[in-house]
């Protein structure tokens, strides 16, 4: 496959498809730069995951014939099965995804004549894991490192927070503010090192 532009220029092109538009500049684009595998992620949170990750391994997945698609939402799968799947483009997907939308995954990678054994399934998100590996007195500290101390105190007086668990909370103050969870996918991420990644992350990563 192509460099990040060709990827970036075939993501836009087959969300364009996805909305409405022309299959044209997706068929055309996935030919030229030889892509394979769709790795369909429910946001640009797991985006930023996958690719620190795939660095860190040493992976360059453009290279190797594999797009990561960010979908805008985890109902939007059935609709990216279909497009990017054996009635579409017939590509290979693989993804993650959550385990209370596993069902749903499942009847959409059916409907689309899709597999679904190249799909991962996080207990909650992918953020409950990495804090989880983390451990939440690392995650704390990469909170503080980052300027967001004050910010982390505030969410914690508010009154829902009271009787929550520290995992819970850092779990809901990375989607209290908008990029908050796509850089924290990353810098979580950048801290597991090789031995504490998630299994569902590394599962999607060695499957590949």
């Amino acid at each position: 496959m192509g460099d990040d532009g060709d990827t970036q220029a075939l993501r836009n092109a087959i969300d364009a498809w996805a909305r409405g538009g022309p299959d044209g500049p997706a068929r055309d684009l996935a030919v030229r730069t030889g892509v394979h595998t769709a790795v369909l992620l429910e946001g640009p949170s797991d985006l930023a995951a996958v690719d620190v990750l795939a660095g860190q391994r040493g992976r360059d997945l453009p290279s190797e014939g594999v797009c990561v698609l960010p979908m805008g939402g985890a109902m939007n799968i059935g609709r990216y099965a279909a497009l990017l799947g054996p009635p579409g483009l017939g590509l290979r997907l693989a993804g993650l995804c959550d385990a209370r939308e596993q069902p749903f995954y499942a009847r959409g990678l059916r409907r689309a004549g899709a597999p679904d054994q190249g799909f991962f399934v996080c207990l909650r998100d992918l953020e409950d894991e990495l804090i989880r590996a983390l451990g939440t007195a690392e995650v704390e500290e990469i909170v503080r490192a980052e300027g967001d101390a004050r910010a982390w105190q505030t969410f914690l007086r508010q009154p829902a927070q009271h009787g929550r668990s520290r995992q819970e909370q850092l779990r809901r103050f990375l989607g209290t503010k908008k990029g908050r969870k796509i850089r924290y996918g990353r810098l979580l991420t950048e801290a597991l090192g090789p031995v504490r990644v998630p299994a569902p992350l590394d599962g999607l990563l060695a499957s590949l």
